[in-house]
């Protein structure tokens, strides 16, 4: 290998003076045999090639391959025209491939030729022809693929070189090929002329100086023309296929061979037994039987092969996933999924499972993304995702929501029946299973199909099994809503809010308020149920207030009385708003015992007063749910807080607001008085 160099550059310059110098008849049988070699061997190379590239010499080989021939055409016809012999290899051809019969050698010639010519050759031609100009197309494009990843950190340097050498080597090969086709197009054309030529010169020679007949004449010339370009044209066959692999062969990781077989024989099984069934068929119906079922046999063979492959295949993948599942276990770092805890969790019994399930016509999924909208909109909150599991551990038609991990209500539900509650019109008594309305605490029995209808009639409030749990987590994730925002969760607010109010962000975070202290804030007020959608009103009281304060709660005030038209719409029915008052030495009572610390204020009563407190907000709740109003606490400003808190022991479902939260058009009705 060491001069191989120069025993090429020897070789090509050989080939060329050949055309012009005779070389011995023994050596001419022996290139004939090597030029039918190297082209088997340029056949099989290309099939044994899973890329283009990797055969990159190919367009020059099919330059010297061209050459060669034509080479060898120019002797053999110089041997047959002169002495009327071309050598052992010629003859063999001559003798045994056309059985010595000029006229069938001819026309195999000529099939040989056409389809080199008209198949082969053209469709090649035409594929080089398009890969070279789509390879040319796509250049820019992967260049900018390159420099995108490169700049991502996706690949190094070296990478980056590697990869833009081979976009230049696919594009200059694909070019190259384009035109290396042409010479396999021009040595069909040549090898039809010289045939043509061969056969007229040498009839004339053979009966204007051989003194042949005209019979012996055409005999022996045409025999010996037609063996001579069966042996050029079987060589120029090959390799015209060898082109015609090598620019059609797609992106692989594979042989030409190994994707024949893989994709033609390792097909869906029941492909094979549907062709052994119509092969089966077209015998029964009286074509020769013995090779249709003979290979209805071997495709029934391959079908059965093809069954086994994929169960042992599909074994060997489940067998590699629970491996890669027991790794993964094993490995130190995945204890740390194991401890993050989802915001909120809906785990339910194997019963109502369906309620969950698209494909048994579950609507749960739907309704969960309804109550995030829902939520946003009423409360401004981005509602975590909703996790849906299901739990075998719980009963099966019980139902757990948790948040941070916890559980903080549970329920039971019928898939198959109906909730009906008694909204305090209801006339008329349902059959039904009792129970109490999990979101609202209502009575309410569960109903089947059949009373349905009934119940509307007689005016309960009837509601399907989705509906319940979807009303149910609405409330939970309300009451807790508080819980559910983080400092991310505000981080993606206040990013919101810059968007178009740059100005109010700089100057608030994180010069006066930090991003936790503005999370306490919004905290509060959800916990309270106030929206906090209205994100710039609240930011600009902050910036207004916190160079005085930096208490959340006092903070929280402030941005409460900011919102007093939003409070005001929201708890008041046509500018008449019905409320319990304070005391107002109450109220100076609280006042007093408010008491500053390091750590904020807090509410420092005695017992005695704080009972009697408690007592007396009660009374006057109850008699205001009796009437039918929702229950308010009206008090002074700086009351409202301690007192909220106070009373937070007593019950959630009442609301305590200051006056400074109201709209001053609005009537006041007191319908009861907290004193002690």
């Amino acid at each position: 290998m060491k001069f191989g160099d120069i025993f090429v550059a020897i070789a090509i310059i050989a080939i060329i003076i050949a055309i012009i110098i005779p070389i011995p008849k023994w050596s001419l049988d022996i290139m004939l045999a090597f030029n039918i070699s190297l082209s088997l061997l340029i056949l099989l190379i290309a099939m044994y090639t899973e890329e283009a590239l990797s055969f990159s010499i190919f367009p020059s080989i099919l330059l010297i391959t061209t050459l060669l021939r034509l080479s060898l055409n120019i002797s053999t016809t110089r041997y047959i025209l002169l002495e009327g012999d071309a050598g052992s290899v010629i003859k063999a051809f001559g003798d045994f491939v056309i059985q010595g019969n000029p006229v069938v050698g001819f026309i195999i010639f000529l099939i040989i030729v056409i389809v080199q010519f008209l198949v082969i050759t053209k469709g090649s031609e035409r594929v080089a022809e398009v890969a070279a100009r789509f390879t040319l197309d796509a250049m820019p494009g992967k260049q900018m693929a390159i420099d995108a990843d490169l700049n991502s950190g996706l690949i190094n340097e070296r990478e980056a070189r590697e990869r833009r050498v081979k976009i230049q080597r696919e594009s200059d090969f694909y070019g190259a090929m384009d035109g290396a086709t042409k010479f396999v197009k021009g040595d069909a054309i040549a090898g039809i002329i010289i045939t043509i030529l061969n056969i007229c010169a040498g009839f004339a020679i053979g009966k204007l100086s051989g003194g042949l007949s005209l019979g012996e004449a055409l005999q022996k010339y045409t025999l010996l023309t037609v063996g001579d370009g069966l042996v050029s044209q079987i060589p120029a066959l090959l390799i015209s296929t060898a082109t015609g692999i090598v620019v059609t062969r797609a992106a692989s990781d594979s042989n030409l061979g190994q994707d024949i077989i893989g994709q033609l024989f390792g097909a869906e099984p029941k492909v094979m037994f549907i062709i052994a069934g119509v092969l089966i068929f077209l015998g029964v119906l009286g074509l020769p039987t013995l090779p249709l079922f003979l290979l209805a046999s071997v495709f029934i063979f391959l079908g059965y092969k093809g069954i086994k492959k994929k169960d042992k295949e599909k074994v060997n993948i489940e067998a590699e996933v629970e491996e890669e599942v027991v790794e993964e276990i094993r490995k130190p770092e995945n204890v740390m999924g194991l401890l993050k805890v989802e915001d909120i969790e809906l785990e339910f019994g194997y019963a109502i499972i369906p309620l969950a399930d698209v494909n048994q016509g579950g609507d749960l999924l739907d309704r969960v993304v309804m109550i995030r909208r829902q939520i946003a909109l009423e409360l401004g909150l981005v509602v975590p995702i909703v996790r849906l599991r299901d739990n075998i551990q719980l009963n099966p038609n019980e139902y757990v929501i948790k948040i941070k991990g916890v559980e903080v209500s549970k329920n039971e539900l019928y898939f198959d029946h109906y909730l009906a509650m008694d909204p305090g019109t209801a006339s008329g008594n349902i059959e039904g299973i009792d129970t109490v309305e999990p979101a609202f605490g209502l009575k309410a029995k569960w109903v089947s199909e059949n009373e349905r209808e009934k119940a509307e009639i007689f005016g309960y409030t009837v509601v399907d099994p989705p509906s319940v749990i979807a009303t149910h987590l609405t409330e939970i994730i309300k009451r807790n809503a508080h819980e559910l925002i983080g400092r991310q969760d505000v981080q993606i607010l206040i990013d919101n809010v810059k968007e178009e109010h740059p100005a109010l962000i700089d100057e608030l975070v994180p010069k006066m308020l930090s991003i936790g202290e503005i999370q306490k804030v919004l905290a509060n007020l959800l916990k309270e149920q106030i929206s906090i959608r209205d994100m710039v009103t609240i930011l600009e009281t902050l910036a207004d207030y916190a160079p005085i304060t930096r208490d959340p709660d006092m903070l929280t005030e402030y941005v409460r009385q900011k919102l007093a038209r939003y409070i005001t719409n929201k708890y008041v029915e046509n500018q008449v708003l019905k409320v319990i008052t304070v005391n107002s030495e109450l109220e100076g009572v609280i006042m007093q015992s408010i008491t500053q610390s390091e750590a904020g204020t807090y509410l420092s009563l005695d017992p005695n007063t704080t009972q009697a407190l408690i007592n007396s907000v009660a009374a006057n709740i109850q008699k205001l749910t009796s009437l039918g109003q929702m229950p308010i606490i009206l008090t002074a400003p700086i009351v409202r807080l301690y007192l909220k808190r106070l009373t937070e022991q007593i019950s959630n479902d009442f609301v305590v607001l200051s006056y400074n939260e109201i709209n001053s058009n609005v009537e006041v009705q007191s319908l009861g008085m907290v004193s002690i």
